[in-house]
């Protein structure tokens, strides 16, 4: 397969992956938003969802203040942000186009109607009227394009691109998530508190980790799982590396290996390594030494190695990046 056939399929499907992760972000965050808290503890959380995307920086050169409503502008509509969904969708269907003869019919009219009727939600005001709607679209979407490739593509180079691009994506996103939340965790007080905490504090604990287990689909296999109430050590368990999560790490970077092992070429061995240890790591590893080395600092770790697999998955398959 051509390099510039490869970058196209696998930057399309990441940068749909991208979307739904920004649309689940963002949905979770608003309906949290409509439980009582005080204004800094609301401005917090907007915050949090720029610096998931590390993108604080970038808003505030365009924006003097925090709002529920100007972050939803920026992380939506705005072209000028390459983490929008605007701008996912908008790359996602150019690189769809691009590489149009190595996609099924199905693939490819599936992504260029997400497209145009993003363009009409968005004329429509559908963002503003029911945001709540357009999230569940924009996830919707996501779901479609990835059952129609599964359901209609040969299972061949192009598919593993695919999902390549794909799962890198995902764990990202929940490295990031979790990496957020738990800071927000700490600079709340919650670490290391002498005292009972009282009711109102239980329960705003119990939200925000309910409120991350559903932006990536996981209250319910919580439950499933522990049978028990929820507590931070068990959603870190859970997202990293509970194997049958389908967004765990461990998961994902499971997945990452095989399709790298599917695509290998002579220059891809150290790549591939690199890439089965990070998840022989996470196989084996337990959450409670996790914990004991500072979770931030595992996350940061592994938000590197998954960057220098993505630079080097460009190098061995891709387009190199400039």
């Amino acid at each position: 397969m051509l390099s510039r056939t490869a970058d196209s399929l696998f930057w399309m499907c990441r940068y749909t992956e991208r979307a739904e992760n920004t649309a689940r972000m963002l949905d979770v965050n608003l309906q949290m938003s409509l439980l009582p808290q005080d204004a800094q503890t609301r401005e917090g959380s907007w915050l949090g969802v720029l610096r998931i995307s590390e993108l604080q920086g970038l808003y505030q050169q365009k924006y003097a203040s925090i709002s529920p409503h100007d972050v939803l502008q920026y992380m939506v509509r705005d072209p000028e942000n390459p983490s929008s969904i605007f701008s996912c969708m908008r790359a996602a269907r150019e690189n769809a186009r691009a590489v149009r003869g190595s996609l099924t019919t199905e693939v490819w009219e599936t992504y260029n109607t997400t497209w145009l009727e993003l363009l009409k939600h968005l004329h429509t005001g559908l963002l503003e009227r029911n945001p709540g709607e357009f999230f569940e679209w924009v996830k919707f979407r996501s779901h479609l394009a990835r059952g129609v490739t599964t359901g209609t593509m040969l299972q061949d180079e192009a598919l593993y691109f695919l999902r390549i691009g794909m799962h890198l994506e995902r764990a990202d996103n929940t490295a990031r998530m979790l990496d957020v939340k738990f800071h927000e965790r700490e600079g709340n007080g919650q670490e290391g508190r002498s005292e009972p905490a009282g009711a109102a504090a239980l329960q705003s604990e119990f939200y925000r980790w309910s409120a991350l287990l559903s932006s990536v689909s996981g209250l319910e296999i919580y439950r499933k799982v522990y049978r028990d109430v929820i507590t931070p050590d068990r959603v870190a368990e859970l997202l990293i590396l509970h194997g049958d999560m389908p967004r765990s790490l461990l998961a994902t970077m499971r997945a990452v290996a095989d399709d790298l092992a599917r695509v290998s070429n002579q220059r891809s061995t150290e790549t591939e390594r690199r890439a089965g240890m990070l998840c022989a790591e996470l196989q084996y590893g337990r959450v409670e030494d996790i914990l004991a080395s500072g979770l931030h600092q595992y996350l940061d770790h592994f938000l590197d190695r998954i960057n220098d697999l993505g630079n080097r998955i460009s190098q061995d398959f891709l387009v190199p990046l400039s």
